[in-house]
């Protein structure tokens, strides 16, 4: 838990996030037009998304299956009966004057994700609910000096509106949850995650309170488009508001916005309740009604989601809990950690893929699916360190050549003529070598000084080009001076 020190004690953030995530459909929630990312301004605008007079919204069966889908990965109730409503509101990019939502009865209730921080630890955060509906189209204001522009090919485009209960107490835990949702609906293939493309932002409220206090006033701040832009937000919304507050002054309740360049939020108008929008059930569509059989169907058929793979991984692996929760992070991850892992030494897998390839992959900002090296290429360079081919060091300069060239480890290996030396006869003649040389250090041994050992190791080592099986000449070390 994070407090947040102030001159006058500790406060405790409360934190809730509405995560927005666009449905992977090909077609609207309400019509026809299709919804691919970069076409041309106002090229997949249907009458429908245009609001055109007397046009009739359909509802797009793909989004009623994805949000089912994405309720079951929650762990959430599914209501079998929802309610379309009317959000009347009015801006330029809403053509309507109202968004198609849901407000009383949504198509998913309750439901929980577990989230799992630095140190170790994990905590359950409440969903509230999550329910569908359309977005809004996009008004451009930096393509004339005087006038603003509207495009329509997002009007329309089916949206999960996931809501958590305000369970989270810092940053850290915040965007842990929006790391464990996107993995979740990644795995289920209902929403692609790409907050870079806008097809996931979330809402952050924020409020502060004395440990034990009922909660505070709360701010929310709209359309975070990253996970450190979350972080970043809610640290300086919890330093302002904890600085108006030890003033004697009052939280407005208002909708902020995070400035990205300046790393601070800002007003953006006074908070609305829902009164304001006047909801009222859309007339033009019926009440949802699912069938029960075909739910439990759904649920039947869902892929192995990030704990349950976790937990696969610690059992029958045998890696820590902290490796599997990082391997896991990702499909495609832990798909290459599958592949490297199985029928090998799966904890050193493990520790090369986190340690060396990550760090690589980050470093020339690559994906694992781009990666130069290739889940059996990894493998083949595990099962080397493994079997004593080559020691731990050599393999780190081995795979930077793999890395480099994108070369199978044995061929570098052969080629370089790395290979560890493990045959006794010329690691003695070696170890005689040094011995014959050193006859001090040999009688320092002979007294009982075992620290000479890693010094008479060394010697070998540099003695072979770091070629040397350090084990065998510890081994032989001992036999001699012993």
């Amino acid at each position: 838990m994070s407090m947040v020190q102030g001159a006058t004690g500790e406060w405790e953030m409360v934190i809730g996030l509405e995560v927005h995530a666009q449905v992977v459909s090909e077609a609207k929630l309400f019509s026809g037009a299709a919804t691919d990312f970069g076409a041309e301004p106002n090229s997949q605008v249907s009458l429908v998304d245009a609001a055109m007079p007397g046009m009739l919204p359909v509802i797009n069966e793909v989004c009623v299956h994805q949000a089912v889908r994405t309720g079951l990965g929650l762990k959430a109730e599914i209501n079998l009966v929802s309610v379309f409503d009317r959000k009347n509101y009015f801006y330029p990019d809403l053509p309507a004057g109202y968004q198609i939502s849901q407000f009383t009865r949504p198509i998913v209730g309750k439901g929980e994700i577990e989230i799992d921080l630095a140190d170790g630890s994990s905590r359950t955060i409440g969903i509230t609910r999550l329910h569908l509906e359309q977005d809004a189209g996009k008004s451009l204001h930096d393509q004339d000096p005087k006038r603003s522009f509207i495009d329509l090919n997002r009007s329309g485009v089916a949206l999960m509106e996931i809501v958590s209960e305000p369970d989270m107490r810092s940053a850290e835990e915040a965007a842990a949850y929006l790391r464990k949702m996107r993995a979740i609906l990644r795995y289920l293939g209902t929403c692609d995650g790409n907050m870079d493309e806008g097809s996931m932002r979330c809402d952050v409220n924020v409020s502060m309170r004395r440990l034990g206090d009922p909660l505070g006033t709360r701010c929310e701040i709209k359309n975070v488009n990253s996970i450190r832009f979350l972080q970043q937000a809610i640290e300086y919304e919890a330093r302002r508001q904890v600085a108006i507050l030890e003033d004697g002054g009052t939280i407005d309740q208002e909708t902020r916005l995070f400035d990205s360049r300046k790393g601070e939020t800002r007003t953006m108008r006074s908070k609305e309740e829902a009164h304001d929008y006047r909801y009222f059930p859309d007339p033009d569509l019926l009440p949802l009604e699912l069938d029960a059989d075909w739910v439990e169907t759904l649920k039947a058929d869902l892929p192995e989601l990030p704990d349950e793979k976790k937990a696969r991984f610690v059992e029958v692996f045998g890696i820590t809990p902290y490796d599997a929760g990082i391997l896991v992070a990702e499909q495609d991850r832990a798909d290459y950690f599958e592949a490297v892992a199985e029928g090998r030494d799966a904890k050193l897998a493990a520790n090369w893929m986190i340690s060396e390839l990550f760090g690589r992959l980050n470093k020339a900002s690559l994906e694992i699916a781009d990666s130069p090296v290739s889940a059996a290429a990894l493998g083949e360079l595990v099962d080397m360190i493994a079997d004593d081919t080559i020691s731990g060091r050599i393999a780190k300069e081995v795979f930077d050549e793999m890395v480099e060239t994108g070369q199978g480890a044995g061929a570098i290996v052969e080629a370089k003529g790395l290979k560890q030396i493990t045959d006794t006869g010329a690691l003695e003649t070696v170890v005689d070598e040094i011995i014959a040389g050193n006859p001090e250090q040999a009688e320092q041994f002979r007294e009982g000084k075992q620290s000479v050992v890693g010094w008479f190791v060394g010697q070998a080592m540099k003695a072979t080009q770091g070629k040397a099986n350090p084990k065998a000449v510890n081994e032989i070390l001992r036999k001699k001076l012993g």
